[in-house]
């Protein structure tokens, strides 16, 4: 709705109308996707009254003056509807002369002269591109003293307006959420006001004399305000109680209300913080409750604006602050501050996510971030994020923020080894910079640990770095890939540049690399680390929605996890345990360094234990593949580093290759919170404790620190049983020791359990495992081998059936890939006494 403001008197210019804007030249034709030209209209919340169709409905001029009787009225300010015609820019006789862009500037079009009741006259100039412009221009060539006859547009993103069930406008367009006149039809109209400079004389007539160009005047209107009617208002907020006929839509904003001379930036629900619980620092995640009938308005508007809500409800935003109990004026955010973020005992800034919001709940971003952060896929991809209803940003240990006066929230967080800050400031007249300590109490770094997130998409490499330094995670993965006939950070990937290296001019402290996750939809997709010189493609293969449609099966993953490795790479299997088919062939094969346990935002979801129960199948088979964490990061919904690796450096210096080596070597745990570290026989993570063929006991020591996540319960997991267990109860530190009998071939590990919303039994950490292997027993377990033999025999059904098949030669290579991995593990089976049911697809005679 467009409501129209009662400030103004539109002028009936009938009888002045001279020419029927059907019949003006082409130079002057009538813009076509304006919307109506006739009768009563609104423009920019000013009303107008234009011409009927069919008949004289614009005053032309051309040649002859014409008069205007205004029946001696009083007006501060005369506003036109007009626009001057179409003319090419001369920037240079024969050379750029032709282009119609409406660059040209300062001809006298025309004078408007008010001719008042005492018999004196005001006459003002109007030259082109300063109060007049013509229809048809180019993007940059706006007039400086008029606006486009139509409002600035907010609107929604592709995704919102999926939500709401409405045609999405482009992609692109959508994500900037607003735009002006100017841009959003090809033809306009322009509303220019002229100053009365004598308010207070009667105004008998209006002159409109023709000079060197020919104009076209569509409509007039009045006013009697004070401030000009057409300068926009700055950004202000109001807190409103709906009325009963309007209710929220399902992105909890309300559409159904507007501003007769003013923009609505958004109306979105107030946000209710229990601001004791965040004071208080027992909660890990406290949340805002979203109100259902009161909702923030923000607004760029002029000082007579009036707010309409449904259908009956106006606020007289000129009353405010007193404009009574069911609206509320916000504290503007009008205060430039500068925040600071500092390493406590140092002064060194520090990269930190950070989080502000005033007393009414209302987000303040730093400049330079968005008021409403974009969470969907691939829709921004920028250094934020967004956790249930609380948003934040990445900075570098340094920001500017427009702030109200009052209190402001803030919560500033740096991984898991730092302690977080949730506190209240008061923002005063003369604050000019804020500056917060962030003390670093678990020191994990300093003995050798190192952190990891082993899956990230769509960063560009500075905002990764950016957000990795923020989180501190020591190692970034940025991993290049296709989505169906898209492509992500192809072109950042060189074979060779490890960002923030020393040999590439950072600090050495926090590293970006881009690899590649490679993917097929049906048999799974494989993330290659770390490998330098060309990129391994195909990046997807075998059709959509990974590959484009009608690209062959051309390889299975174990050549890519190969070529990976002859490159110099690490191997790692992502989001375990999907996709369930081939991987099982690539770990019997050898070709898969880590498992990836994964989560978007450990918020939401921890450590899937389906992906540590098929870990433990692998383990259970005597395949010692260590943990890895990443966060499959793609929208600001996700956290960086949410879930990550810890790596123990083992005595290397700390650079991205022996980051990788580190991880092959087996000493690592994936956490959301809490910090885990095992010994087995004095044996870390990675390596094996022999004992003598009649077996005996092993003695275990852990430890386990957090900086925010409590500890629940600690359990000593061997062979996929809990053999031991400590209740911590909500605790932040546990340490123990045990011992175990064992009188076979197993694996020990430590399982850590914790919420981040008090859920019970959520898993926050675990470690990888230390194999304790008896006399020559091997690790075996008959149900595993057959689940895993049935994923391999899976794999080779799909590529002999249904996969998009390639040429022959091709797939022979495949065929044989996975045929090797399914003789390798059928003979182990063999070897142990197995015999297991063949998939009527693979018979030993076939």
């Amino acid at each position: 709705m467009q409501p129209t403001s009662p400030h103004f008197t539109p002028i009936n210019l009938t009888t002045s109308f001279n020419q029927d804007r059907t019949r003006l030249p082409a130079a002057q034709a009538a813009p076509t996707d304006h919307g109506p030209l006739t009768g009563h209209q609104t423009f920019g919340g000013i009303p107008f009254l234009l011409g009927d169709e069919g008949r004289e409905n614009v005053i032309w001029l051309d040649a002859s003056e014409t008069s205007i009787s205004l029946q001696e009225i009083h007006a501060s300010w005369i506003i036109f509807l007009h626009a001057v015609e179409d003319k090419p820019t001369n920037y240079l006789d024969n050379f750029a002369d032709t282009d119609v862009d409406g660059n040209e500037l300062g001809d006298h079009v025309a004078d408007y002269t008010l001719e008042y009741a005492d018999g004196t006259r005001h006459e003002t100039p109007i030259l082109r591109r300063f109060a007049i412009q013509q229809s048809r221009i180019r993007w940059g060539a706006s007039p400086f003293l008029a606006v486009p006859a139509q409002k600035p547009q907010v609107f929604a993103t592709v995704t919102e307006d999926a939500a709401l069930g409405r045609t999405a406008r482009a992609y692109g367009r959508g994500e900037t959420r607003v735009a002006s006149g100017r841009e959003r039809t090809a033809e306009k109209l322009w509303l220019y006001a002229m100053p009365n400079p004598h308010p207070n004389k009667a105004i008998r007539g209006l002159l409109l004399t023709p000079k060197h160009e020919r104009a076209t005047m569509y409509a007039i209107s009045t006013t009697q305000l004070d401030d000009h009617p057409l300068r926009p208002g700055v950004r202000r907020k109001i807190r409103v109680a709906l009325p009963d006929d309007v209710q929220l839509n399902a992105l909890g904003e309300c559409e159904e209300l507007a501003i007769d001379l003013g923009s609505v930036i958004s109306a979105r629900a107030v946000l209710d913080y229990d601001h004791t619980a965040w004071l208080g620092g027992e909660s890990v995640d406290v949340q805002p409750l979203r109100a259902e009938r009161e909702i923030v308005v923000e607004y760029a508007a002029h000082p007579a604006a009036r707010l309409h809500i449904g259908a009956e409800t106006v606020h007289d935003l000129a009353a405010l602050p007193d404009a009574g109990t069911d609206i509320v004026e916000v504290p503007p955010a009008h205060r430039p501050v500068t925040v600071r973020v500092v390493e406590k005992g140092s002064n060194r800034p520090v990269a930190v996510r950070i989080h502000l919001h005033g007393a009414h709940g209302e987000y303040l971003p730093p400049r330079g971030r968005h008021r409403k952060v974009n969470p969907h896929w691939f829709e921004d991809n920028y250094g934020e994020f967004v956790n249930g209803r609380n948003q934040y940003s990445y900075i570098d240990g340094h920001c500017e923020v427009d702030l109200p006066m009052g209190d402001v929230y803030v919560e500033i967080t740096k991984g898991y080894e730092t302690a977080p800050i949730r506190t209240k400031v008061v923002v005063g007249p003369e604050t000019a910079e804020l500056t917060f300590e962030l003390e670093r109490v678990l020191p994990w770094r300093e003995k050798g640990w190192i952190t990891a997130d082993t899956h990230v998409h769509f960063l560009s490499p500075s905002t990764a770095l950016l957000e990795g330094q923020a989180e501190d995670v020591h190692v970034v993965n940025l991993l290049a890939s296709q989505w169906g006939e898209m492509y992500s950070n192809v072109s950042d990937f060189d074979g060779k540049t490890t960002l923030g290296a020393q040999a590439f001019g950072g600090d050495g402290e926090f590293l970006v690399r881009v690899g590649t996750e490679n993917r097929m939809q049906v048999l799974g997709h494989i993330s290659l680390l770390g490998y330098s010189g060309q990129m391994i493609h195909p990046l997807c293969t075998g059709g959509p929605s990974e590959s484009a449609l009608g690209d062959a099966q051309e390889v299975v993953m174990a050549e890519w996890a190969q070529r990976c490795i002859e490159q110099g790479g690490l191997v790692v299997m992502p989001h375990a345990p999907n996709p369930q088919l081939e991987r099982a062939a690539d770990i019997v094969l050898g070709l898969v360094h880590a498992i990836e346990m994964m989560t978007f935002n450990p918020y939401d979801a921890q450590i899937n234990p389906y992906g540590l129960a098929d870990w433990y199948r692998y383990l259970n088979l005597g395949y010692q593949l260590p943990l890895a964490g990443g966060s499959d990061k793609m929208a600001a919904a996700a956290l960086l580093g949410g879930v990550r690796t810890y790596a123990h450096l083992g005595g290397r210096e700390f650079s991205y290759e022996n980051w990788m080596q580190a991880v092959q070597a087996g000493n690592t745990f994936v956490t959301v919170g809490p910090l885990a570290e095992l010994k087995v026989e004095g044996i870390a993570p990675g390596g094996q404790v022999w004992l003598p063929a009649s077996g005996g006991t092993i003695s275990m020591e852990w430890r386990v620190e957090s900086v925010r996540v409590p500890i629940e319960q600690v359990e000593i997991v061997v062979g996929s049983q809990v053999a031991d267990q400590l209740v911590v109860g909500g605790k932040l530190a546990a340490a123990g020791s045990t011992t175990v009998a064992v009188n076979g071939s197993t694996w020990v590990a430590l399982r850590v359990r914790g919420s981040y919303s008090g859920k019970a039994g959520e898993i926050a950490a675990h470690t990888s495992a230390v194999q304790v292997l008896v006399g020559d027993q091997p690790l075996f377990n008959q149900t595993d081998a057959d689940a895993v033999l049935s994923q391999i025999e899976g794999a080779m059904a799909y590529v002999d059936i249904l996969a998009p098949r390639p040429d022959a030669v091709r797939f022979r290579r495949m065929r044989a890939t996975l045929e090797s991995a399914h003789n390798r593990l059928h003979q182990r089976m063999h070897q142990h006494g197995v015999y297991h049911k063949h998939t009527p697809l693979h018979k030993h005679t076939e």
